[in-house]
């Protein structure tokens, strides 16, 4: 996983900073959900814990040699359902405009856009 999440951070330009103890953290919480291919992990979503009603999906990663098989919208699928179980009235995720598959994907597991973001960094 912290692999994983080093490469998901690297590809979508953020920073995760201590990484191994992120990975501890959403683990200990059950947070994160794998989906397996005859017992070999091929993809990860997280949910985050109920707070004000709401879960965020995220991060939602499947590595590059395993992609285009559907891992992803199962694994998405699976995290979304898990925090509605947990009690989340909405269920939130954010995802890159300019990826046309991963959208077309997220609206066909029923999620629908609400509105567009931008963020700006000033500075060093």
């Amino acid at each position: 996983m912290i692999r994983w999440f080093t490469e998901f951070a690297e590809a979508v330009d953020i920073r995760i900073p201590d990484v191994a103890t992120v990975v501890d953290d959403r683990t200990a919480a059950g947070q994160l959900h794998l989906w397996e291919d005859g017992g070999r992990p091929v993809a990860v979503a997280g949910a985050s814990a109920v707070i004000a009603g709401m879960s965020r999906i995220g991060p939602v990663y499947t590595p590059a040699d395993a992609r285009g098989r559907g891992y992803a919208s199962g694994v998405t699928a699976a995290a979304s359902v898990a925090a509605l179980d947990r009690g989340a009235g909405e269920v939130l995720l954010y995802t890159d405009l300019a990826n046309p598959t991963s959208n077309s994907i997220y609206q066909q597991i029923g999620y629908r856009p609400v509105e567009d973001c931008v963020e700006l960094a000033f500075g060093g």
